[in-house]
């Protein structure tokens, strides 16, 4: 079900509300012109480590990897960064969307159970010589 389009379709939504709340986070946090281009920049660089670092043929990506992994520091970074949106909603205080947050991100999991399960039989990407 990982790879089920709406399933695609509601990570993607999630992906871009974390984009959207580490803007506003950063916006808000910094002041003046550091945090207009703090509110740029940072959804950039983790916009762009998103698209990066991903597992060689996950099915519920294109299946090419920029920059190859495994998939146990995939899905680690992955809720890194669901996490850290989580935890900007708090800083922000905006605690109840913060739970509602955390709470879609459990459930979009959840529903990618085959996906997280193929991720973590990944095998590493090198494998060691025998001698």
């Amino acid at each position: 079900m990982g790879g089920h389009p709406v399933n695609l379709l509601f990570r993607f939504l999630l992906e871009l509300i974390v984009l959207g709340v580490v803007a506003i986070w950063s916006w808000k946090t910094f002041q003046d012109w550091q945090g207009t281009v703090l509110a740029i920049v940072i959804p950039f660089v983790m916009a762009v480590i998103w698209g990066s670092f991903t597992v060689p043929d996950d099915p519920s990506r294109s299946g090419k990897a920029p920059v190859p992994i495994p998939g146990a520091p995939r899905l680690l970074l992955e809720l890194l960064f669901f996490s850290f949106a989580v935890w900007c909603l708090f800083d922000l205080g905006f605690s109840g969307f913060a739970k509602a947050f955390a709470l879609l991100v459990l459930l979009h999991y959840i529903m990618s159970g085959d996906r997280i399960r193929w991720m973590l039989k990944k095998p590493p990407l090198v494998k060691a010589r025998d001698y």
